[in-house]
């Protein structure tokens, strides 16, 4: 059944491999378990709520990618969107918390039309080669970030805006040692090398917390022992009779749209150029069923009560240890289910407070080195890249380059695209750009001047 469902012969993978790469994935991806909740608690929602919405929404949807497009992608409430819900929607335009479900419904909806109507297909096939190939390239380069600064190796300075952190402290040190011991395993063409790597960080992690050192890991410990009340279930529907009186409606229904359309389509077409999911034509195999899977995701989770779900570019360190298929993304999707049940097991491969200096800093020395790591793979795709080209080269550099210094996937993605039509401009080639193109690059100067 398997087989039948999944092609794993063809993808030339095992379910031994699937699995691990499935754990792999959640465990990177597990810190949204904590982080999610803690942000949209800010707008008035409950805690407990939004995690089990957090949770059940995850699993849902990634069960549904993995079955529906055979992705190794899995999805949760993504980071930066659900900033966007709080200190946006909520605090800066004053919506309620219910009204920004609302909205985040209809942005999940309209998502679902486009999806099968083939139009964010046709975006996305529309992506020249190049560009593809600097958004995977730009986003390992942004998670490798997240992963040095979630490990302390890079900290705030007030002169040089990054510094490097101080290797003695333990919790960094820690992160040190998981990163060479993932590195030497995969130099050893160890498998699933970033799973192994991460599950000895955990475990002496554990040991030296055991042995009275500071800044380590959590002893996993109990289950929980009944289910909470869900208040943001269908809680939409009471936003929905004050929603249509904001006169700002539009802006703030596009802005989601926008992040989670191009965080979407980065991290898949990041994924799908490491694993060959993009056919002869350079177009995404089974694109619309990820799609499908996306904007399904996104509805489940606003009528729970979360903010949008998205496919999630943590899925690559499941990639990293194996996984190819949509098993490793159903695994995942199990794992987030039974974590209702199973949080306080996940304590080890939580974040831990640290002070670095006079700022206190969260650190997630488990799970840190695998970001890292998973960048280094992913940065290979500049390889693609004709350098030697500057009408090439600079839209690729400022895809990359703005992932990273503007913290956010579909930024860069938007400068990257201005700054293509501009060289392409310069270059006298208008004509071979895709209408799609000149169409998105017009709405990305619109979103920077209006919104």
């Amino acid at each position: 059944m398997l087989e039948k469902l999944f092609k794993l012969k063809e993808k030339h993978t095992s379910v031994k491999t699937e699995i691990i790469a499935g754990v792999t994935t959640f465990l990177t991806m597990a810190y949204i378990l904590g982080v999610n909740p803690n942000m949209l608690s800010a707008t008035g929602m409950d805690f407990n709520s939004v995690f089990l919405a957090t949770a059940i929404s995850s699993g849902i949807a990634s069960i549904l990618m993995g079955l529906l497009a055979n992705y190794p992608v899995s999805l949760a409430p993504g980071m930066g969107v659900n900033a966007l819900f709080t200190y946006t929607v909520c605090f800066q335009y004053g919506y309620t918390w219910q009204e920004a479900l609302a909205v985040v419904l209809l942005s999940g909806v309209i998502f679902f039309i486009i999806s099968v109507t083939g139009l964010r297909k046709m975006v996305i096939n529309a992506i020249p080669k190049h560009l593809k190939a600097a958004i995977g390239a730009g986003i390992g380069f942004f998670i490798a970030f997240i992963g040095l600064k979630n490990a302390g190796i890079v900290v705030a300075n007030a002169s040089t805006y990054v510094g490097l952190g101080p290797f003695t402290d333990p919790t960094v040190a820690l992160c040190l040692f998981g990163i060479v011991v993932t590195v030497v395993l995969l130099i050893r063409k160890v498998n699933a090398a970033v799973f192994y790597g991460l599950i000895i960080t955990a475990v002496v992690g554990v040991v030296l917390g055991m042995l009275g050192v500071s800044g380590m890991p959590a002893m996993p410990s109990g289950v929980v022992d009944s289910i909470p009340a869900m208040p943001t279930f269908m809680a939409f529907t009471e936003g929905f009779s004050t929603l249509f009186s904001h006169t700002d409606l539009i802006l703030v229904l596009f802005s989601f749209l926008f992040v989670d359309f191009f965080d979407t389509a980065g991290t898949l077409v990041a994924i799908a150029s490491r694993i060959d999911l993009i056919d002869e034509k350079g177009e995404l195999i089974n694109a619309e069923q990820a799609f499908m899977a996306d904007s399904v995701g996104t509805c489940v989770g606003a009528v729970l009560g979360t903010s949008t779900v998205t496919s999630f570019v943590e899925s690559t360190s499941g990639v990293a240890a194996g996984g190819r298929t949509g098993l490793t993304a159903v695994v995942t999707g199990v794992l987030f289910l039974l974590a209702v049940f199973f949080t306080p097991l996940l304590s080890v491969f939580n974040s831990v407070p640290v002070m670095i200096g006079e700022t206190q800093y969260f650190l997630s020395p488990v799970t840190s080195p695998a970001l890292i790591i998973v960048g280094v793979l992913m940065v290979q795709q500049l390889r693609e890249i004709d350098w030697t080209d500057l009408a090439l080269a600079a839209p690729c550099f400022i895809t990359v380059i703005m992932m990273v210094c503007a913290s956010s996937i579909s930024d860069g993605i938007a400068l990257g695209f201005i700054t293509y039509g501009i060289a392409q401009i310069a270059t006298g080639k208008v004509k071979e750009v895709h209408i799609s193109m000149w169409v998105l690059i017009l709405i990305f100067i619109a979103r920077f001047i209006f919104i």
